[in-house]
């Protein structure tokens, strides 16, 4: 089990900031510990990368166009809330989305990739359920 020790203090919506998202090696070395991992496989690295899709597919039992729709912007995991902007070291969105922060594997997310543990149901929009997450992540 991942020990996490939160940094940043938010002073409008309370909590603290995850660490990943102050923590450039950190957050690297969680990210690619989720590139890497076989039952996780975060990815594409490049979002045009068909063969990512068709694993992801395969892995769901689906076809890669249906595998496009469950990326991380549309996860349970994926937090994109207000408080979770204010940890952000910068911009949070470019031509093909947006950061955020995953949950699951705790390091910054970028919403037009995917994973093998994507879960139906996001993103985090509110810092009350920001908060929720973080409190189940420290317990």
């Amino acid at each position: 089990m991942i020990k996490i020790k939160f940094l940043k203090k938010l002073p409008v919506s309370g909590g603290k900031c995850p660490p990943a998202t102050q923590d450039l090696k950190l957050n690297t070395k969680n990210r690619n510990a989720s590139i890497k991992a076989e039952h996780i496989q975060y990815g594409p690295l490049n979002l045009s990368d068909e063969t990512y899709w068709e694993r992801a597919a395969e892995h769901w039992n689906t076809t890669p166009d249906v595998a496009k729709k469950s990326k991380c912007g549309n996860c349970v995991a994926f937090d994109i809330s207000p408080r979770m902007d204010d940890c952000m070291p910068g911009p949070v969105s470019d031509k093909d989305g947006r950061l955020g922060y995953c949950w699951m594997h705790h390091f910054k997310c970028h919403s037009a990739r995917a994973c093998y543990t994507w879960a139906a149901g996001g993103p985090i929009k509110e810092d009350k359920v920001s908060l929720e997450w973080q409190e189940k992540g420290e317990k």
